[in-house]
């Protein structure tokens, strides 16, 4: 039985670099192009055509591969307009084509997301991807954040949980995650109100340890 994942989340949100990930694999037909390359528009991707007309998935050759990943942005900008794509319609007709199909929603931190968004397009547009999931329903849910902190580890779950392969023991998933592309919108701050707080409180433990003579 051959499976498709529908890798699609707001702007800004990780596309490039999940897309990277599961093109690793080779039992998976991916987003092969991108390996070569820093970044890629999505007027390139595989199955861009569909996205523009999903009826084009009826031609398209399923016989490459078992395993399938497309990548689409909520919105994504075709010919400098934002669009919101048709993944329910997508998603239908590879299901008739007897593909089992799930969406993957993507995700990022908000503010960054929002940094990010108003940077490239003027203003936030993630709202657009939230609202399109709440009546579309993910399947599963993946984190930036989470990939940067666990790396492997988190990609080990995420193959389990997606009975999808990820080519785990890959040396290129490294640089693929090195870049920490939250980074640049973070500056270290001297101190926060909670502080206090969080020293008195342990201050207060290691008194409470003494008097025990745990200490």
């Amino acid at each position: 039985m051959k499976k498709l994942l529908i890798l699609s989340g707001p702007q800004g949100s990780g596309n490039h670099v999940w897309s990277k990930i599961f093109a690793l694999h080779p039992t998976v037909f991916g987003w092969q192009a991108l390996l070569d390359e820093y970044w890629i528009g999505h007027d390139r991707e595989p199955f861009s055509d569909c996205w523009r007309d999903p009826q084009k998935l009826r031609q398209f050759d399923w016989t490459q591969k078992d395993f399938y990943v497309t990548s689409i942005s909520v919105p994504y900008v075709e010919q400098g307009i934002p669009t919101v794509p048709d993944i329910a319609a997508f998603k239908n007709i590879c299901q008739e084509l007897g593909i089992i199909t799930e969406l993957i929603a993507i995700g990022r931190d908000r503010n960054v997301l929002s940094y990010q968004e108003t940077r490239v397009r003027g203003e936030p547009t993630y709202k657009n991807a939230l609202e399109s999931y709440k009546m579309l329903g993910p399947s599963y849910y993946l984190s930036y954040e989470l990939l940067q902190l666990y790396r492997q580890q988190y990609l080990i779950t995420c193959s389990r949980h997606l009975d999808f392969p990820i080519a785990l023991d890959d040396p290129r998933i490294e640089s693929i995650i090195n870049e920490d592309a939250n980074q640049k919108y973070f500056q270290p701050i001297d101190s926060h109100w909670v502080d206090e707080l969080v020293k008195k409180a342990a201050a207060f433990r290691r008194q409470s340890h003494i008097d025990k003579g745990q200490l």
